[in-house]
Protein backbone atom coordinates (compact mmCIF):
# COMPACT_ATOMS: atom_id res chain seq x y z
CA UNK A 1 0.00 0.00 0.00
CA UNK A 2 1.11 3.97 -0.73
CA UNK A 3 1.14 5.96 2.06
CA UNK A 4 -0.05 9.81 1.34
CA UNK A 5 -0.50 12.96 3.40
CA UNK A 6 0.72 16.79 2.22
CA UNK A 7 1.18 16.99 6.07
CA UNK A 8 3.24 14.41 6.39
CA UNK A 9 6.93 14.73 6.76
CA UNK A 10 7.93 12.15 4.36
CA UNK A 11 11.58 12.53 5.08
CA UNK A 12 11.57 11.90 8.38
CA UNK A 13 9.90 8.28 7.80
CA UNK A 14 12.77 8.11 5.37
CA UNK A 15 15.52 8.66 8.02
CA UNK A 16 13.74 6.12 10.03
CA UNK A 17 13.92 3.50 7.95
CA UNK A 18 17.23 3.94 7.03
CA UNK A 19 18.42 4.33 10.44
CA UNK A 20 16.88 0.97 11.40
CA UNK A 21 18.02 -0.88 8.78
CA UNK A 22 21.22 0.31 9.62
CA UNK A 23 20.93 -0.74 13.25
CA UNK A 24 19.96 -3.84 12.38
CA UNK A 25 22.69 -4.63 9.57
CA UNK A 26 25.28 -3.19 11.88
CA UNK A 27 24.24 -5.00 14.77
CA UNK A 28 23.85 -8.29 12.97
CA UNK A 29 27.60 -7.85 10.96
CA UNK A 30 29.57 -6.87 13.68
CA UNK A 31 28.15 -10.20 15.96
CA UNK A 32 28.69 -12.76 13.61
CA UNK A 33 32.13 -11.32 11.32
CA UNK A 34 35.13 -13.41 12.24
CA UNK A 35 38.03 -11.24 13.54
CA UNK A 36 40.16 -11.99 11.10
CA UNK A 37 37.92 -9.73 8.68
CA UNK A 38 38.22 -7.02 10.72
CA UNK A 39 41.13 -5.08 9.16
CA UNK A 40 41.02 -1.72 7.85
CA UNK A 41 43.54 -2.74 5.21
CA UNK A 42 40.11 -3.89 3.94
CA UNK A 43 38.54 -0.99 2.05
CA UNK A 44 34.89 -2.16 2.50
CA UNK A 45 35.50 -3.13 5.92
CA UNK A 46 36.86 0.33 6.51
CA UNK A 47 33.95 1.78 4.66
CA UNK A 48 31.52 -0.14 6.95
CA UNK A 49 32.71 0.20 10.21
CA UNK A 50 32.94 4.31 9.24
CA UNK A 51 29.16 4.38 8.36
CA UNK A 52 28.01 2.18 11.11
CA UNK A 53 29.58 4.91 13.39
CA UNK A 54 26.16 7.25 12.40
CA UNK A 55 23.72 5.05 13.24
CA UNK A 56 22.96 6.00 16.94
CA UNK A 57 24.05 9.53 15.98
CA UNK A 58 21.35 9.05 13.21
CA UNK A 59 18.69 7.99 15.72
CA UNK A 60 19.05 10.28 18.54
CA UNK A 61 19.05 13.46 15.71
CA UNK A 62 15.53 12.34 14.29
CA UNK A 63 14.14 11.26 17.57
CA UNK A 64 14.75 15.02 18.65
CA UNK A 65 13.56 16.40 15.20
CA UNK A 66 10.39 14.07 15.41
CA UNK A 67 9.40 14.37 19.17
CA UNK A 68 9.82 18.33 19.16
CA UNK A 69 7.41 18.59 15.97
CA UNK A 70 5.03 17.07 17.33
CA UNK A 71 5.06 18.74 21.04
CA UNK A 72 5.58 22.24 19.64
CA UNK A 73 3.28 21.89 16.66
CA UNK A 74 0.25 22.14 18.95
CA UNK A 75 -0.70 25.82 20.02
CA UNK A 76 -1.46 24.61 23.60
CA UNK A 77 0.20 25.71 26.58
CA UNK A 78 3.06 22.97 28.06
CA UNK A 79 0.96 22.46 30.51
CA UNK A 80 -1.47 21.51 28.72
CA UNK A 81 -0.07 19.91 25.75
CA UNK A 82 -0.75 15.78 25.62
CA UNK A 83 2.61 15.75 23.91
CA UNK A 84 3.81 16.48 27.41
CA UNK A 85 2.70 13.28 28.97
CA UNK A 86 3.56 11.22 26.13
CA UNK A 87 6.88 12.25 26.33
CA UNK A 88 7.31 11.42 29.99
CA UNK A 89 5.73 7.83 29.48
CA UNK A 90 7.99 7.85 26.45
CA UNK A 91 10.65 8.47 28.85
CA UNK A 92 9.67 5.55 31.54
CA UNK A 93 9.09 2.91 28.91
CA UNK A 94 12.56 3.84 27.14
CA UNK A 95 14.34 3.86 30.17
CA UNK A 96 12.77 0.68 31.93
CA UNK A 97 13.25 -1.92 28.39
CA UNK A 98 16.56 -0.35 28.72
CA UNK A 99 17.55 -1.74 32.15
CA UNK A 100 15.55 -4.90 31.20
CA UNK A 101 17.33 -5.97 28.36
CA UNK A 102 20.43 -5.88 30.80
CA UNK A 103 18.52 -7.34 33.79
CA UNK A 104 21.30 -9.54 35.11
CA UNK A 105 19.54 -12.92 37.36
CA UNK A 106 16.22 -14.06 35.81
CA UNK A 107 15.02 -15.24 39.81
CA UNK A 108 13.58 -11.13 38.95
CA UNK A 109 13.93 -10.19 42.87
CA UNK A 110 16.41 -12.61 43.83
CA UNK A 111 19.96 -10.31 43.96
CA UNK A 112 22.38 -12.99 45.91
CA UNK A 113 24.11 -14.41 43.05
CA UNK A 114 24.39 -11.41 40.85
CA UNK A 115 28.30 -10.31 40.82
CA UNK A 116 30.03 -7.10 39.98
CA UNK A 117 30.32 -7.23 36.72
CA UNK A 118 26.78 -8.05 35.85
CA UNK A 119 25.59 -5.15 38.13
CA UNK A 120 28.38 -2.80 35.53
CA UNK A 121 26.46 -4.17 32.81
CA UNK A 122 23.01 -4.11 34.54
CA UNK A 123 23.67 0.27 34.98
CA UNK A 124 25.81 0.04 31.24
CA UNK A 125 23.95 3.45 29.57
CA UNK A 126 22.82 2.59 25.92
CA UNK A 127 20.61 4.33 23.23
CA UNK A 128 17.41 3.09 24.45
CA UNK A 129 18.31 5.40 28.05
CA UNK A 130 19.87 8.34 26.14
CA UNK A 131 16.97 8.89 23.97
CA UNK A 132 14.37 8.51 26.72
CA UNK A 133 16.47 11.38 29.30
CA UNK A 134 17.27 12.73 25.93
CA UNK A 135 13.23 13.47 25.48
CA UNK A 136 13.33 14.33 29.12
CA UNK A 137 15.82 17.26 28.34
CA UNK A 138 13.20 18.58 25.67
CA UNK A 139 10.23 18.69 27.96
CA UNK A 140 12.69 20.41 30.61
CA UNK A 141 14.04 22.93 27.87
CA UNK A 142 10.71 23.50 26.11
CA UNK A 143 9.13 23.95 30.12
CA UNK A 144 11.95 27.16 30.49
CA UNK A 145 11.62 28.72 27.09
CA UNK A 146 8.08 29.12 27.67
CA UNK A 147 7.72 29.67 32.08
CA UNK A 148 10.73 32.50 30.83
CA UNK A 149 9.82 33.35 27.26
CA UNK A 150 13.50 32.80 26.32
CA UNK A 151 14.28 31.99 22.50
CA UNK A 152 13.63 28.27 21.34
CA UNK A 153 16.52 28.00 18.80
CA UNK A 154 18.81 29.78 21.30
CA UNK A 155 17.39 27.57 24.53
CA UNK A 156 18.57 24.59 22.58
CA UNK A 157 21.04 25.74 20.99
CA UNK A 158 22.46 26.15 24.40
CA UNK A 159 21.69 22.83 25.48
CA UNK A 160 23.13 21.34 22.92
CA UNK A 161 26.32 22.53 23.22
CA UNK A 162 26.66 21.90 26.51
CA UNK A 163 26.53 18.40 26.39
CA UNK A 164 28.78 18.60 23.21
CA UNK A 165 31.62 20.91 24.50
CA UNK A 166 31.33 19.50 28.44
CA UNK A 167 32.42 15.78 27.15
CA UNK A 168 35.65 17.89 26.66
CA UNK A 169 36.20 17.52 30.40
CA UNK A 170 33.45 14.72 31.86
CA UNK A 171 35.29 11.91 30.06
CA UNK A 172 38.24 12.74 31.86
CA UNK A 173 36.76 12.66 35.55
CA UNK A 174 36.47 9.46 36.88
CA UNK A 175 33.11 10.02 38.12
CA UNK A 176 33.05 6.34 39.75
CA UNK A 177 34.98 8.15 42.61
CA UNK A 178 32.15 10.83 43.45
CA UNK A 179 28.85 9.02 42.57
CA UNK A 180 27.10 5.48 42.81
CA UNK A 181 27.42 3.71 39.39
CA UNK A 182 24.19 4.24 38.55
CA UNK A 183 24.52 7.74 38.35
CA UNK A 184 27.92 7.50 36.90
CA UNK A 185 27.49 5.61 33.79
CA UNK A 186 25.07 8.56 32.84
CA UNK A 187 28.30 10.82 32.81
CA UNK A 188 31.31 9.35 31.03
CA UNK A 189 32.65 6.04 29.08
CA UNK A 190 34.57 4.61 32.47
CA UNK A 191 32.15 2.58 33.57
CA UNK A 192 31.22 0.92 29.96
CA UNK A 193 28.72 2.76 28.89
CA UNK A 194 28.10 3.28 25.40
CA UNK A 195 25.75 6.03 24.79
CA UNK A 196 26.33 8.60 28.04
CA UNK A 197 24.96 12.10 28.55
CA UNK A 198 27.86 13.93 27.34
CA UNK A 199 28.56 14.09 24.25
CA UNK A 200 25.58 11.78 22.63
CA UNK A 201 22.61 14.14 24.47
CA UNK A 202 23.94 16.67 22.61
CA UNK A 203 22.67 14.95 19.25
CA UNK A 204 18.87 14.82 20.56
CA UNK A 205 18.71 18.33 20.94
CA UNK A 206 20.48 18.96 18.15
CA UNK A 207 17.50 17.38 16.02
CA UNK A 208 14.85 19.41 18.51
CA UNK A 209 16.74 22.82 16.86
CA UNK A 210 15.65 20.95 13.45
CA UNK A 211 12.47 19.85 15.09
CA UNK A 212 11.19 24.03 16.40
CA UNK A 213 11.95 25.14 12.90
CA UNK A 214 9.74 21.83 11.44
CA UNK A 215 6.94 23.57 13.94
CA UNK A 216 7.69 26.70 13.75
CA UNK A 217 7.38 26.76 9.39
CA UNK A 218 4.54 24.40 8.40
CA UNK A 219 5.15 22.58 4.74
CA UNK A 220 8.39 24.34 4.55
CA UNK A 221 10.06 20.38 4.07
CA UNK A 222 7.85 20.65 0.63
CA UNK A 223 10.79 23.18 -1.06
CA UNK A 224 14.19 22.32 -2.28
CA UNK A 225 15.44 25.84 -0.70
CA UNK A 226 14.92 23.60 3.08
CA UNK A 227 17.36 20.73 1.45
CA UNK A 228 20.02 23.47 0.27
CA UNK A 229 19.64 24.97 3.53
CA UNK A 230 20.22 21.72 5.33
CA UNK A 231 22.89 21.33 2.84
CA UNK A 232 24.74 24.51 3.27
CA UNK A 233 24.22 23.89 7.54
CA UNK A 234 25.87 20.60 6.92
CA UNK A 235 29.22 22.02 4.75
CA UNK A 236 29.52 24.78 7.24
CA UNK A 237 29.87 21.81 10.15
CA UNK A 238 32.03 19.84 7.97
CA UNK A 239 34.42 23.14 7.26
CA UNK A 240 34.53 23.81 11.02
CA UNK A 241 35.56 19.85 11.43
CA UNK A 242 38.40 20.16 8.94
CA UNK A 243 39.74 23.92 10.57
CA UNK A 244 40.09 21.85 13.41
CA UNK A 245 42.39 19.23 12.34
CA UNK A 246 43.93 22.10 10.33
CA UNK A 247 44.31 24.41 13.50
CA UNK A 248 45.77 21.33 15.87
CA UNK A 249 48.53 20.38 13.08
CA UNK A 250 49.32 24.26 13.01
CA UNK A 251 49.86 24.60 16.80
CA UNK A 252 50.71 20.72 17.89
CA UNK A 253 52.15 19.19 14.27
CA UNK A 254 49.87 16.54 15.19
CA UNK A 255 46.48 15.81 16.50
CA UNK A 256 45.19 15.73 20.04
CA UNK A 257 43.25 14.12 21.84
CA UNK A 258 40.66 16.86 22.73
CA UNK A 259 40.82 18.45 18.91
CA UNK A 260 40.22 14.93 17.47
CA UNK A 261 37.26 14.20 19.37
CA UNK A 262 35.77 17.95 19.23
CA UNK A 263 36.23 17.74 15.08
CA UNK A 264 34.38 14.30 15.21
CA UNK A 265 31.27 15.95 17.13
CA UNK A 266 31.11 18.44 13.99
CA UNK A 267 31.85 15.98 11.53
CA UNK A 268 29.15 13.74 12.81
CA UNK A 269 26.36 16.32 12.64
CA UNK A 270 27.44 17.38 9.59
CA UNK A 271 26.80 13.78 8.08
CA UNK A 272 23.99 13.90 9.78
CA UNK A 273 22.83 16.98 8.14
CA UNK A 274 23.84 16.00 4.80
CA UNK A 275 21.99 12.42 5.30
CA UNK A 276 18.64 14.99 6.36
CA UNK A 277 19.17 17.08 2.83
CA UNK A 278 19.57 14.16 0.59
CA UNK A 279 16.52 12.49 2.47
CA UNK A 280 14.49 15.73 1.91
CA UNK A 281 15.16 16.51 -1.46
CA UNK A 282 14.50 12.81 -2.18
CA UNK A 283 11.10 12.84 -0.99
CA UNK A 284 10.25 15.72 -3.00
CA UNK A 285 10.72 13.47 -5.99
CA UNK A 286 8.60 10.45 -4.13
CA UNK A 287 5.63 12.51 -2.76
CA UNK A 288 4.67 9.09 -1.86
CA UNK A 289 5.64 6.22 0.26
CA UNK A 290 5.10 2.68 0.59
CA UNK A 291 3.30 2.25 4.26
CA UNK A 292 5.81 -0.56 5.13
CA UNK A 293 8.47 2.33 5.14
CA UNK A 294 6.36 4.55 7.64
CA UNK A 295 5.57 1.31 9.48
CA UNK A 296 9.40 0.94 10.32
CA UNK A 297 10.08 4.06 11.26
CA UNK A 298 6.64 4.37 13.34
CA UNK A 299 7.88 0.62 15.66
CA UNK A 300 11.38 1.91 15.89
CA UNK A 301 11.64 0.76 19.38
CA UNK A 302 9.62 -3.03 18.45
CA UNK A 303 12.60 -3.80 16.20
CA UNK A 304 15.06 -2.65 18.14
CA UNK A 305 14.46 -4.73 21.65
CA UNK A 306 13.44 -7.68 19.48
CA UNK A 307 16.26 -7.60 17.35
CA UNK A 308 18.74 -7.24 20.28
CA UNK A 309 16.95 -10.50 21.81
CA UNK A 310 17.23 -11.73 18.72
CA UNK A 311 21.30 -11.55 18.74
CA UNK A 312 22.64 -10.98 21.95
CA UNK A 313 19.42 -12.50 24.42
CA UNK A 314 18.65 -11.98 27.94
CA UNK A 315 18.82 -13.46 31.32
CA UNK A 316 16.01 -14.95 30.45
CA UNK A 317 16.39 -15.83 26.48
CA UNK A 318 19.90 -17.07 24.81
CA UNK A 319 20.70 -15.15 21.48
CA UNK A 320 22.44 -16.38 18.27
CA UNK A 321 25.60 -14.52 19.14
CA UNK A 322 26.04 -16.26 22.19
CA UNK A 323 26.94 -19.09 20.00
CA UNK A 324 28.34 -17.78 16.66
CA UNK A 325 29.77 -14.93 17.83
CA UNK A 326 32.56 -14.04 15.42
CA UNK A 327 32.86 -17.19 13.86
CA UNK A 328 30.54 -16.38 10.20
CA UNK A 329 32.65 -15.06 6.96
CA UNK A 330 31.86 -11.95 5.35
CA UNK A 331 29.33 -13.53 2.58
CA UNK A 332 27.16 -15.24 5.39
CA UNK A 333 27.52 -12.38 7.94
CA UNK A 334 25.77 -10.14 5.12
CA UNK A 335 23.50 -13.25 4.70
CA UNK A 336 22.45 -13.04 8.28
CA UNK A 337 21.89 -9.02 7.76
CA UNK A 338 19.49 -9.63 5.22
CA UNK A 339 17.64 -12.62 6.92
CA UNK A 340 17.53 -10.46 10.22
CA UNK A 341 16.51 -7.37 8.14
CA UNK A 342 13.93 -9.37 6.32
CA UNK A 343 12.66 -11.04 9.53
CA UNK A 344 12.13 -7.57 11.05
CA UNK A 345 10.29 -6.01 8.40
CA UNK A 346 8.13 -8.42 7.96
CA UNK A 347 7.33 -8.62 11.96
CA UNK A 348 6.79 -5.01 11.50
CA UNK A 349 4.11 -5.66 8.74
CA UNK A 350 2.21 -8.31 10.33
CA UNK A 351 2.02 -6.50 13.52
CA UNK A 352 0.42 -3.38 11.67
CA UNK A 353 -1.91 -5.88 10.55
CA UNK A 354 -3.16 -7.22 13.54
CA UNK A 355 -3.04 -3.65 15.18
CA UNK A 356 -5.98 -2.32 12.33
CA UNK A 357 -7.43 -5.65 12.47
CA UNK A 358 -7.80 -5.16 16.15
CA UNK A 359 -8.86 -1.47 15.46
CA UNK A 360 -11.38 -2.37 13.29
CA UNK A 361 -13.31 -4.63 15.86
CA UNK A 362 -16.67 -2.89 17.20
CA UNK A 363 -17.83 -2.46 20.31
CA UNK A 364 -21.48 -2.96 21.00
CA UNK A 365 -24.20 -0.44 19.95
CA UNK A 366 -24.63 2.68 21.50
CA UNK A 367 -27.12 5.76 20.86
CA UNK A 368 -25.39 9.36 20.90
CA UNK A 369 -27.60 12.57 22.00
CA UNK A 370 -29.94 12.59 19.55
CA UNK A 371 -31.04 9.29 20.03
CA UNK A 372 -29.39 8.03 16.75
CA UNK A 373 -27.41 4.56 16.42
CA UNK A 374 -23.79 4.53 16.20
CA UNK A 375 -21.14 2.25 16.11
CA UNK A 376 -18.06 2.84 18.29
CA UNK A 377 -14.49 1.37 17.50
CA UNK A 378 -12.49 -0.55 20.41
Amino acid sequence: MISENKNRIIFLDLLRAFAVLMMVQGHTIDTFLGDEYRTFDSVVYDVWFTIRGFTAPIFMFTSGVTFTYLLLSSSKPFKENPRVSKGVRRFVILVLIGYLLRFPTHLVFDFREVTHLQWITFFTVDALHLIGFGLLFILALAYLTERFKLNYYLTFLFGALFFFFFFLVSDKINWANYLPIPFAAYLYHGTGSYFPFFPWAGYVLSGAILGIYLARNPLVFNSKNFSLNLLMFSALFLVICFAIHMLEDYLYGSKTFWTDNLALLFYRTGIILLLNSAMSYIALKLKLIPDLIKQVGKNTLLVYVVHVIILYGSIWIPGFGMFYAKTLNIPLSILAAIVLIVTMFGMVSLFERLKNYRNKKLVPVKMNQSGEVREAKI
